[in-house]
């Protein structure tokens, strides 16, 4: 079984951008809903993401449990990118397009996801952990936490895109 331990940050400023050494385009999609995973929906909640992502060349299929906080079963699978474009026009919500930059900091790999189209402005940085309790030295523009905040999760960016979000979401509030 895969399992994900992974922690989110907001990006403050461009300092990271020089130390970026790949940029991939990545578009991505999802089928299944935020809506249809909330608990009192109407239907029974499900309990994981059903994901298709195209990063550059090449394809994948993922499932993720949908767990608040940085460790979640995962699991990914390649498929044809020929699949995945037609799989995402059955995608539920909107398109989440972001470009992927892998940057290294202090022996470590952080992924920055810079969202663009309804999601434009919105800069995250993630890292994976081999456990949950591993030690990291944290870059200067790696903002607030928000690992344990739904709304950056790209399924809820999909369906709530961050041009709908209040200026107080934005903030950090609400």
């Amino acid at each position: 079984m895969g399992i994900e331990i992974e922690r989110k940050f907001l990006v403050v400023g461009d300092g990271w951008r020089a130390a970026a050494h790949k940029v991939v385009p990545m578009a991505q999609g999802y089928l299944n809903d935020l809506d249809a995973m909330e608990p009192g929906a109407g239907r029974s909640a499900m309990k994981a993401s059903v994901r298709v992502r195209i990063a550059g060349d090449e394809a994948y299929l993922n499932l993720k449990s949908r767990e608040l906080g940085h460790t979640r079963q995962e699991f990914d699978y390649p498929i044809p990118v020929a699949d995945a474009r037609a799989l995402l026009a059955l995608c539920v919500g909107g398109l989440v397009d972001k470009r992927r930059h892998y940057v290294e900091h202090a022996g470590r790999l952080w992924e920055v996801d810079e969202f663009l189209g309804d999601n434009a402005g919105l800069v995250v940085a993630e890292i994976e952990l081999e456990r949950a309790d591993a030690p990291f030295e944290r870059p200067d523009w790696a903002g607030a936490e928000v690992t344990d905040a739904q709304r950056y999760y790209n399924l809820a960016l999909a369906t709530r895109p961050y041009a709908a979000w209040t200026q107080a979401e934005r903030d950090g509030a609400g």
